[in-house]
């Protein structure tokens, strides 16, 4: 038996790959705020295409503070990523500690039109060394 798309969640088989940095070139030497890149990878391992349209993040720092962010897409693009393939983008945060993290998902579509979730596990934003 062939296994077909409906026995199985798509959103199982899509992969985000995250890894962090500190830009302290990308803020005032006097600032109080700390500025982090994030660059994503999110790889389709499905037998289809899949439509990422939306994402939504949930910023907070070390001092609670939540800010949550929500647009269509990734840095303007909605990009389609065929199957075995993966789709890279960066891009950044600046938050009020040295210490945060974000976690969140994105909304995403198959290529018959179904629509779904897919999970971002939380991931630390903080400065080399602060954390042993």
């Amino acid at each position: 038996m062939t296994a077909s798309k409906t026995e199985h969640n798509p959103a199982e088989l899509v992969t985000v790959k995250v890894v962090t940095r500190h830009l302290p070139e990308h803020l005032p030497s006097d600032s109080d705020k700390f500025a982090f890149a994030y660059q994503i990878t999110v790889i389709n391992n499905n037998t289809y295409d899949v439509k990422l349209t939306h994402r939504y993040w949930l910023v907070t720092d070390a001092n609670g503070k939540q800010t949550e962010v929500s647009g269509e897409g990734v840095v303007g693009k909605k990009p389609i990523i065929t199957p075995g393939e993966s789709f890279q983008y960066t891009s950044g945060s600046v938050i009020d500690t040295a210490v945060g993290t974000m976690q969140g998902y994105y909304d995403m579509t198959a290529a018959d039109g179904e629509s779904f979730k897919v999970q971002i596990a939380p991931f630390r934003l903080a400065l080399p060394n602060i954390i042993h």
